[in-house]
C-alpha cells in the first residue's frame, strides 16, 4: 500500500500566485474541494501586489523552484548530485542534449536545472504531476517526469500552443498522460500535433458563479447626457494581443457628441504607450488607466459599465487569446460584449445573439459598432441578459471540472 504522501499531486505552474490566472487558482480550489492533496509547484515568484480571494482561501503548500539557476547554485548542485542517482536521470539527460540543438538558449539550460530540482527536492513526495501551459513550465516537467518516473499531464491554454514548435509539442503531448485545453481550436490544434490525438480533451474553465452573483439592473446611459456617458470597460493585460491600440484609435473615431468613458484595468508592458497613444489622440480626460486590480474592483466595474469591449487580434508572434476568462466575467454579469472573432471567443459569443464582432485591427468599424452599442441601451440589454444565461447555463466551473476529476481519478486517488 503507497503512503498517503505518495498520493499528493503536484500542480506545476510558470508562477503563483498571478491576478492574470484566477481560473487556474479557481481550478485549484475545486480539486482541494474534491478531495484531492496538493503541492503548488512554481516556477516563479510572484510579482502581483494585490491577491484575490481565491488565493486566500487555497490550502496547498506553494514552493518555489529556482527562477534562475545562478541565483541558487549550491541549491542546484545539491540537487544534480541527488537526481543523477534517479533510475531516468540518464534518459533525461539524453533528452536535454537532443533538445538543445533545436533550442540553444539559456531558457533551455534553466527548464533542465529546474527539472534537476523538482525532482530531487519534490518529486520524492508526489505520484502525479500536473502542469499549466506547455510550454516552459512543461519543459521543466518533462525532464523531472523522466527522472523520478512520476507521470505528468498537461493543461495547454493559449500561448503557449500557438508560439510552441511543432516538434517540441508532438514531443511532450507524446510523452504525457493526457492533455487538456480550454477551447476547441486548441485542441484542434493540439491533435494535430499529437502522436496520439485521443490524448488531447476540451474542458472548459468555467466561472465560480458564487463569486459572481447575478447583477442588479443596470441604469441603460445612451450617450447623449454629458452627465450620464455611456461607460465601457476592458478587464487585461496591456499586450498587443488584446489590441487595445485599436480600441483607442476607435475611441478617437467616436462623434463629439457621444458623451463616453473608458476604462482599462490590468497592468501590462504596454499600458504606459497606450496612455501616450490616448494623450496624443485628445481623449485621455475620457479614458481612465486604473491599472490591476482585486476581483472585487473588477466586479464592481463589470457592475458600473455599460459595455465590455475586447479588441483581441492575434499577434506579430503568433501569440493569441483562447477564451478570455474575463468575457466569461462580463456575461456574467449581463453585460453587453463587443469583441472579436478570435481563436475561442466564437465558442462562447455568438454575433448579434450575446454580444457584437468586429475585425480585428479594424478602428474604423470598432467606432461604427461603439456608437451603435452606446446610443442603443435596449440592444445592451437583450444581448447582455443573452450573455448572461448562457454563462450560467453552460460555464459553470462545478460543471467543467467534472471532466478533469475523471481524468485525475484515473492517475491518481484522493487522500
Amino acid at each position: 500500500m503507497k503512503p498517503e504522501s505518495a498520493k499528493r499531486l503536484g500542480i506545476v505552474l510558470k508562477g503563483y500566485p498571478r491576478l492574470s490566472e484566477t481560473f487556474i487558482a479557481q481550478e485549484i480550489r475545486e480539486l482541494e474541494r474534491a478531495g484531492y492533496g496538493i503541492d503548488i509547484i512554481s516556477l516563479r515568484h510572484p510579482t502581483d501586489k494585490a491577491r484575490h480571494p481565491i488565493h486566500y482561501e487555497i490550502e496547498a503548500r506553494v514552493q518555489y523552484l529556482p527562477e534562475y539557476l545562478h541565483q541558487e547554485p549550491l541549491r542546484v548542485l545539491r540537487a544534480w548530485w541527488l537526481a543523477r542517482k534517479l533510475p531516468g536521470y540518464k534518459a533525461a539527460l539524453k533528452a536535454f542534449f537532443e533538445d538543445l540543438p533545436r533550442d540553444i538558449s539559456r531558457n533551455r539550460f534553466r527548464r533542465f536545472g529546474q527539472g534537476l530540482v523538482l525532482a530531487a527536492e519534490y518529486a520524492p513526495n508526489l505520484s502525479f504531476l500536473y502542469v499549466h501551459f506547455i510550454h516552459t513550465p512543461t519543459s521543466a516537467t518533462r525532464y523531472a517526469s523522466m527522472m523520478s518516473g512520476i507521470p505528468f499531464a498537461i493543461s495547454a491554454h493559449a500561448k503557449d500552443i500557438w508560439t510552441t514548435p511543432g516538434w517540441e509539442l508532438a514531443q511532450k503531448l507524446g510523452e504525457c498522460r493526457w492533455c487538456v485545453t480550454c477551447t476547441a481550436g486548441g485542441r484542434i490544434e493540439l491533435q494535430r500535433h499529437a502522436p496520439d490525438p485521443a490524448k488531447v480533451h476540451l474542458v472548459y474553465h468555467g466561472l465560480d458563479l458564487s463569486r459572481f452573483p447575478t447583477p442588479p439592473a443596470r441604469t441603460g446611459a445612451d450617450g447623449f447626457q454629458k452627465t450620464a456617458p455611456v461607460r465601457f470597460v476592458t478587464v487585461g493585460r496591456a499586450v498587443s494581443k488584446k489590441g487595445l491600440d485599436t480600441l483607442v484609435a476607435a475611441l478617437a473615431l467616436l462623434p463629439p457628441d457621444l458623451s463616453w468613458h473608458w476604462l482599462h484595468i490590468g497592468g501590462g508592458p504596454l499600458r504606459e504607450k497606450l496612455k501616450a497613444q490616448a494623450t496624443s489622440l485628445g481623449i485621455l480626460d475620457r479614458c481612465e488607466f486604473a491599472g490591476s486590480k482585486a476581483q472585487s474592483e473588477v466586479l464592481a466595474a463589470y457592475r458600473n459599465s455599460d459595455l465590455f469591449v475586447l479588441p483581441c487580434r492575434i499577434d506579430e508572434s503568433g501569440d493569441r487569446d483562447g477564451l478570455p476568462n474575463v468575457i466569461v466575467e462580463a456575461q456574467s454579469q449581463a453585460l453587453a460584449v463587443l469583441t472579436t472573432p478570435v481563436s475561442g471567443i466564437p465558442e462562447l459569443i455568438e454575433n448579434e445573439i450575446n454580444g457584437v464582432f468586429v475585425e480585428p485591427d479594424d478602428a474604423p468599424a470598432l467606432a461604427r459598432e461603439l456608437d451603435r452599442l452606446a446610443r442603443d441601451p435596449a440592444l445592451r440589454s437583450r444581448l447582455g441578459a443573452a450573455g448572461e444565461h448562457k454563462v450560467r447555463t453552460r460555464f459553470d466551473h462545478l460543471s467543467t471540472i467534472g471532466a478533469l476529476e475523471n481524468l485525475l481519478n484515473a492517475e491518481i486517488g484522493k487522500v
